[in-house]
């Protein structure tokens, strides 16, 4: 079997890399490192391919899925409060520009 094959792979598992990188995308991301990094995360949550056989199944980890987000709180923990403080601002005036454009 060639590299990259995903033969091996159950549907949901297709389905959750495909939810990954959709992700990435939106947050602009290319679409071949987006692809690259969902399924990295299919493999650290399921361990790879269900490969077929009795007994070879094993729990998922969803840890790696959580991991972007704990990193992103510990950034903004950092922060000071000013900064802070100055980021939800700027954020509120966004969300305000963005609702008078989106009612237009």
């Amino acid at each position: 079997m060639p590299r990259g094959d995903k033969s091996k792979y159950t549907k949901k598992q297709d389905r959750q890399a495909d939810h990954i990188a959709k992700g990435y995308e939106a947050r602009g991301v290319s679409e071949k490192e987006s692809e690259r990094r969902a399924w990295a995360t299919v493999n650290a949550e399921s361990g790879g391919g269900k490969k077929s056989g009795s007994g070879r199944g094993h729990k998922e980890s969803h840890a790696p899925a959580r991991k972007g987000g704990k990193l992103g709180g510990r950034a903004s923990a950092r922060r000071s409060t000013a900064e802070k403080s100055a980021s939800a601002r700027k954020a509120a005036a966004t969300r305000k520009r963005h609702a008078h454009h989106a009612s237009a």
